[in-house]
C-alpha cells in the first residue's frame, strides 16, 4: 500500500519520519567513512564485492565485520540453523550464502541428520533477477540467459547445491541442482529429491 509517512532529502541524508539515514555514493567501498556513523556490521549486498579481498575494503573505512549476502569463493559461509554455531568471533568477513542455499540447506540438514542422504537433486523455480534481460539481448553467461526475463522460463545453473557442501561437509559432492528462471518478480521455491540410507514413511517425514 501507500506509505503515509514523510520522506525527504536533507543534504547527504534521507529523512524518513524525522529519522535520518546517511547515504554515500562511492564506487570503492574503501572510501565509505563507516567510522563516522558508528557502523560496526556492514551488509555487502551489491553482488560485486563477494571475495574476502574485495569485501575487506569496508574495513578500511572503519567497519569491523562484513556479511556478504551472496555466495563467496573464499569467505567462510554460514547458514542459520545449519552451521552458524561454528562461527568464531575472529572471523571478520563471512558469507551468508544465497537465498536458494538458505532454503535448501536447512531442509537437507534435517533429512540428512535423520535419514542420511546418499545423493540428491535440487530444482529451484526462481524469480528473475536484476542480472537478466528486460528484452532479448546478448548474455555473457549463456544464450538462454539473453531471453526476455518477464516472458520466458529459462533453464539456468545454480551454485546452491555445491554451497550446501560447504556448510554441511558430509554432503559435499552428493547434491546437484538446476534452476528455472521464471517470469515472476518475487517468490521462489526449492524442490529436493534425495536417495536416503534409512527408510522413511510419509508420516515420519511430516514429523
Amino acid at each position: 500500500g501507500q506509505f503515509k509517512g514523510e520522506i525527504k532529502v536533507d543534504g547527504a541524508d534521507l529523512g524518513i519520519n524525522g529519522k535520518k539515514v546517511r547515504f554515500y555514493q562511492e564506487r570503492d567501498p574503501a572510501n565509505i567513512p563507516w567510522a563516522e556513523t558508528g557502523a560496526y556490521y556492514i551488509v555487502e549486498s551489491t553482488g560485486v564485492f563477494t571475495t574476502t579481498e574485495k569485501a575487506s575494503a569496508h574495513l578500511k573505512g572503519g567497519a569491523k565485520k562484513v556479511v556478504i549476502s551472496a555466495p563467496s569463493a573464499d569467505a567462510p559461509m554460514f547458514v542459520m540453523g545449519v552451521n552458524n554455531e561454528t562461527y568464531k568471533s575472529d572471523i571478520n568477513i563471512l558469507s551468508n550464502a544465497s537465498c536458494t542455499t538458505n532454503c535448501l540447506a536447512p531442509l537437507a540438514k534435517v533429512i540428512h541428520d535423520k535419514y542420511t542422504i546418499i545423493e540428491g537433486l535440487m530444482t529451484t523455480v526462481h524469480s528473475y533477477t536484476a542480472t537478466q534481460k528486460t528484452v532479448d539481448g546478448p548474455s555473457a553467461k549463456d544464450w538462454r540467459g539473453g531471453r526476455t526475463a518477464a516472458a520466458n522460463i529459462i533453464p539456468s545453473s545454480t551454485g546452491a547445491a555445491k554451497a550446501v557442501g560447504k556448510v554441511i561437509p558430509d554432503l559435499n559432492g552428493k547434491l546437484t541442482g538446476v534452476a528455472f528462471r521464471v517470469p515472476t518478480a518475487n517468490v521462489s521455491v526449492v524442490d529436493l529429491t534425495a536417495r536416503i540410507e534409512k527408510g522413511a514413511s510419509y508420516e515420519e517425514i511430516k514429523q
